[in-house]
């Protein structure tokens, strides 16, 4: 078969006994993609994705993928893969170890005896019913599979939910575990873990964060927290109502989220806010390398998605980059959209973010690095995405400063942007940062916001393609070598400023 630039891949981790996702790039002038497996027409999509069902574990599969244009005629033929699911391990449903599904029985013992007798590529099972549950602790080689009408519903007292020291908010520290967390007795290294499953995940945030915080013993666990492991898998899950950060992912490689639904700032159908909450991520890759993350829905309170590697001195001493995310074909409900940072004390490369419509989200790109983090942000790419915030429930402060934008002052509410200090270690370097194929309006932010170090200048920031609509215009500070390519920036006042070619090196 010819090869004619489509290039299948399966994500890291992203098979299960019986799947195989695949992705691609997509390109805009093909209309659908047929999806073949051992030669038969398996779907049609639109997406750069397809996750390909119903498969025999342990099985070998080919999978190649066609590009159809409007008019119905193959354009592009992909390589071909091929891909075997994972052996079948057996399943450890939770109620043959005791677990109770009508949503007052504590479960923590039942479930957590189902994790430690499941056998290696073993699927432990929640199956429809309400169970009740402190924090548990998965293991290598496993699966948590939550079915149809399946909850795990999290306690709301903090004492089901042990104190560990691990990662939070950049530091390593006292938290109350999560939810959802792999084993804190060894040093080694996890792997292949996933969770998946048409159920809900709900951590009863809103009594946990209250709780957690009148006893205040330890810093906030999240719904889910998975530490050192090679090989995650979130699939299809809905995860809700988490005590802080939703999903967690720390010092980890090949982690892939497909068609999973965060809500950290609503319910599910959007009409009921979360009281209290607040820092409420939905997912976090922190220190991780080969993060891909498709086809997802990410209601949040706080930033969508937010790639960090730790803060200031602790995180520059761990130095675990984060690199090599691709997050494509995802749609976000609230929150403030897809950052990186602040927390990027070990630094963070290799970013790509494409093909995701963001509705009701303060942001569709927020860059950010503070003095004290150092290390270097590089290589950071927005396109094709679309954004639109029309509440007033925020307006831009020290916190969040525009639809799009790069920001060395993050936290600061007062600054003068040309008053200098010293370099050090601690001092943040940002360099080729792309925003292309943007549409963004706003109703009360900077429409584009770009603010370096005077002492660290942004490096070689491109805007290409960019419609950009905000309270505030557009505003730019201590940049060496500013790309703008048929960018348009419109006032409330409907002023608009077009710059078709402009190049500033300084």
């Amino acid at each position: 078969m010819k090869n004619n630039e489509i290039r299948i891949a399966v994500p890291p981790a992203a098979i299960t006994q019986t799947s195989i996702a695949l992705v691609w790039d997509r390109s805009h002038d093909t209309a659908e993609y047929e999806v073949y497996v051992n030669g038969a027409l398996y779907d049609r999509v639109k997406r750069g994705d397809c996750t390909v069902e119903g498969l025999e574990p342990g099985t070998e599969y080919e999978l190649y993928v066609k590009g159809v244009d409007a008019s119905g005629a193959t354009d592009k033929v992909s390589n071909i893969l091929t891909a075997s699911t994972r052996p079948d391990g057996g399943v450890f449903n939770i109620c043959d170890f005791g677990a109770i599904g009508d949503g007052n029985t504590l479960n923590t013992k039942a479930i957590q005896r189902a994790v430690d007798e499941c056998a290696k590529n073993g699927v432990v099972v929640i199956p429809a019913g309400t169970f009740l549950s402190g924090a548990i602790y998965l293991k290598s080689d496993m699966s948590l599979r939550l079915e149809d009408g399946a909850v795990l519903l999290g306690s709301q007292n903090p004492t089901d939910y042990p104190i560990k020291r691990y990662r939070w908010e950049g530091i390593e520290q006292d938290c109350y575990s999560s939810l959802i967390n792999v084993k804190f007795d060894t040093d080694k290294r996890f792997k292949n873990i996933t969770i998946e499953g048409s159920g809900r995940i709900d951590a009863s945030g809103v009594a946990l964060f209250l709780a957690e915080r009148a006893e205040g013993r330890a810093a906030r666990g999240r719904a889910i927290c998975i530490r050192n492991t090679d090989g995650v898998y979130y699939k299809d899950i809905t995860v809700k109502q988490s005590p802080s950060w939703c999903v967690h992912t720390v010092y980890s490689n090949g982690v892939s989220a497909n068609n999973i639904r965060i809500f950290t700032k609503f319910n599910e159908k959007r009409d009921k806010p979360y009281p209290h909450l607040y820092n409420g991520d939905g997912f976090d890759p922190d220190s991780c390398q080969n993060v891909y993350v498709f086809n997802c829905l990410i209601c949040s309170q706080d930033d969508c998605i937010a790639i960090k590697s730790g803060r200031d001195e602790e995180g520059r001493a761990v130095g675990i980059c984060a690199e090599n995310v691709r997050i494509t074909d995802c749609r976000f409900g609230s929150g403030f959209g897809v950052a990186v940072g602040s927390e990027t004390s070990g630094g963070v490369k290799n970013v790509t973010v494409r093909d995701c419509k963001f509705t009701h989200v303060y942001s569709v790109a927020s860059v950010k690095a503070p003095r004290g983090r150092g290390n270097v942000i590089e290589n950071i790419v927005y396109e094709n995405c679309t954004g639109e915030y029309r509440d007033t429930e925020h307006r831009d402060c020290e916190w969040f400063r525009g639809g799009i934008y790069v920001d060395n002052f993050y936290s600061i509410a007062k600054f003068n942007p040309n008053a200098a200090e010293p370099v050090t270690d601690a001092t943040p370097k940002i360099r080729n940062v792309t925003f292309r194929n943007i549409k963004m309006k706003s109703v009360v932010s900077n429409a584009i916001y770009l603010a370096g170090l005077p002492e660290s200048p942004l490096d070689n920031i491109t805007l290409e393609n960019v419609a950009a609509e905000g309270a505030g215009g557009m505003k730019a500070y201590n940049i060496n070598g500013l790309t703008m390519k048929n960018v348009e920036v419109i006032t409330p006042d409907n002023e608009k400023y077009h710059y078709e070619n402009v190049i500033m090196s300084d």
